[in-house]
């Protein structure tokens, strides 16, 4: 198992985040300040609108904030250009989302080497993608499109696809929400034995705290504050 480091692999200092809606401004975020330590297993958690998924948004760069900082390996993410927001996304982040994201026409295999179509595939990428399938129990489903896999299987498939990079980061939003417990707990034990291996940092949204384990990091927010860390 890879130590979990005290150093802060997140420093996030006063984040705030508004839309506007029309007439209404929505504060989604009013004031986070937390830490996130390096190699951790971070859930955040909420109701729905708490602003779960905007933090989520937030440290992978999806999206600006208002206000405040989100500071990475010693980077302040918010204040990069675009250029470098995007090259801190693409090789640094690895997204997995509750709707898996996969494209229909492609084979597991195609899916999981799909983000780096644009700049070419050599073979050590791709036999790293296959060594990958066959991490998350899908040796002999490499070849299968999406509608021939299993809900389970799907989000395998996005694991690979965000491991892929060997990212610093993985965010995980609501992994588990269109699969059963024991499907969802199947995934969620992926992802833990990944981030162990690799030391990845891995931080989830999610509503069910079932598979929140003793030694993990909790972060409660309610009203785009946190309420328990």
């Amino acid at each position: 198992m890879t130590a979990t480091s005290s150093k802060p692999a997140i420093e996030i200092v006063d984040l705030t985040k508004e839309f506007t809606i029309g007439p209404t401004t929505v504060r989604a975020l009013r004031g986070v300040s937390t830490t996130i330590t390096s190699g951790s297993f971070q859930f955040v958690l909420g109701p729905s609108g708490s602003g779960k998924t905007t933090l989520l948004y937030l440290l992978g760069a999806l999206d600006r904030p208002s206000g405040g900082s989100i500071i990475v390996d010693g980077r302040a993410i918010n204040e990069l250009s675009q250029d470098d927001q995007d090259y801190f996304r693409r090789h640094e982040v690895g997204f997995v989302f509750q709707s898996f994201n996969l494209l229909g026409n492609l084979t597991a295999l195609e899916n999981v080497l799909a983000p780096f179509f644009p700049v070419g595939v050599s073979g050590e990428l791709r036999k790293r993608a296959t060594d990958l399938l066959d991490h998350v129990g899908l040796a002999n489903r490499q070849q299968h499109r999406p509608r021939e896999l299993s809900g389970g299987e799907q989000q395998r498939v996005a694991i690979a696809r965000a491991l892929l990079k060997q990212p610093k980061l993985v965010l995980a939003d609501e992994p588990t929400g269109e699969l059963d417990h024991q499907t969802g707990a199947e995934v969620m034990g992926y992802l833990r034995g990944l981030r162990e291996e690799m030391g990845t940092t891995v931080v989830v949204v999610t509503h069910d705290e079932s598979y929140i384990d003793p030694g993990d990091q909790t972060l409660r927010l309610r009203d785009g504050l946190i309420v328990t860390d």
